[in-house]
């Protein structure tokens, strides 16, 4: 497996927002996300994150560098990406579980089915149209909104549905924010949800 980092933090969005987590983020990613639209992105927002370089692991040293990490102490492990599907394996999820960590998350952005991997919850955050989304149900469905973007029609069936507003170079655009908490108020079903580790200062 090619792993571009691991590192021990806490959950800055979502349902989970404040629990304790390994990150455990994969190298690679089938998509490009872009400010403008194109066939490998829906145009919008740039990704944050730097995904391509990595090491190669097998399974049992990602689990021990995480117990080097976290001690005693057995959190929540938080697969991520790039997009993690691409290589997580029934083996690493079980190899996770056996060491006391609990429960096993991944972040997704739906293009791989995650069915039969052992996961405890999945977080989906789709990052192409809807007809390419090849996650059923999920326990989290996020979508970032910019002004003037609608409430999102998900395909996938979710436990909770999330609105994030896109942050940019400066920050959480008030504009922005203000037009979530505006979707959200009209469609009670989404919950908001903001990137807090950004205010918080951690990874």
């Amino acid at each position: 497996m090619r792993v571009n980092e691991i590192f021990y933090s806490l959950q800055g969005e979502g349902m989970r927002a404040g629990t304790a987590n390994v990150f455990v983020r994969f190298t690679g990613c089938n998509l490009r996300c872009a400010t403008e639209s194109g066939p490998l992105s829906p145009g919008g927002f740039d990704c944050d994150t730097e995904f391509a370089s990595g090491r190669t692991m097998k399974p049992d040293e990602i689990v021990c560098a995480a117990l080097e990490l976290t001690g005693a102490t057995f959190p929540g492990v938080i697969l991520t990406g790039g997009e993690p599907l691409l290589q997580v394996t029934p083996e690493l999820v079980a190899l996770f579980k056996n060491a006391g960590f609990s429960p096993i998350c991944v972040e997704t952005n739906g293009t791989v089915d995650p069915e039969g991997l052992g996961l405890d919850w999945i977080t989906l955050s789709p990052k192409v149209a809807e007809h390419a989304v090849k996650v059923e149900h999920c326990n989290e469905s996020k979508y970032v909104r910019h002004v003037g973007q609608g409430i999102p029609k998900p395909v996938a069936s979710a436990d909770h549905y999330l609105i994030s507003p896109a942050f940019t170079d400066h920050g959480l655009d008030r504009e922005t924010l203000a037009w979530c908490i505006k979707l959200v108020k009209e469609n009670p079903k989404w919950r908001l949800s903001v990137q807090q580790h950004k205010t918080w200062g951690v990874r």
